[in-house]
């Protein structure tokens, strides 16, 4: 169980990469628009995606926490995608060493409304890489419908890349 946490945030790592380049492409104007009425805009997706991400890397790390970095913090693509990076970075770090023991011990945390929440560390931690797919799918949604081809951004799309590159 160990050995799959730095491949499942090394992964989460390279999909938010290739959501950040596809998001790139579109005009800076268009970035924070509202695609199609009562839908967030691209910028508002993103945002959300590493805000939650920096938020339970915070949890994690034992620091405190207010709730999500406001969009007006990371109004440009490149602003949110430094945050993406230090989140990685802080991810890349807290499971580098976690043992068995560890991962199956509880987890609890204070959710947004303030009520404590427990689940074993391991779950939690799955719950960033899955939380951060499922809004990356709403973001493919979104590239599309202004004219940009989304990036695969797949879990198994990222193991084959991995196994060319080593050979």
């Amino acid at each position: 169980m160990t050995d799959d946490l730095p491949t499942l945030f090394a992964y989460d790592r390279w999909a938010s990469t290739r959501m950040f380049e596809a998001c790139r492409k579109v005009p800076v104007e268009r970035y924070g628009e509202e695609i199609i009425p009562g839908w967030a805009s691209l910028r508002s997706t993103v945002v959300h995606i590493v805000a939650a991400t920096e938020l339970w890397s915070r949890r994690f790390r034992e620091l405190p926490t207010t709730g999500f970095i406001p969009e007006s913090e990371l109004l440009t693509i490149e602003a949110t995608a430094k945050l993406s990076e230090a989140n990685h970075d802080a991810f890349d770090q807290l499971v580098r060493n976690l043992t068995s023991e560890r991962l199956a011990a509880p987890f609890t945390y204070k959710n947004l409304k303030g009520e404590t929440a427990t689940a074993p560390l391991w779950a939690a931690l799955r719950h960033v890489v899955n939380h951060a797919s499922y809004h990356r799918g709403q973001v493919a949604s979104k590239l599309a419908r202004l004219g940009v081809e989304a990036p695969v951004t797949d879990f198994v799309y990222y193991a084959i890349e991995q196994t060319v590159q080593a050979g």
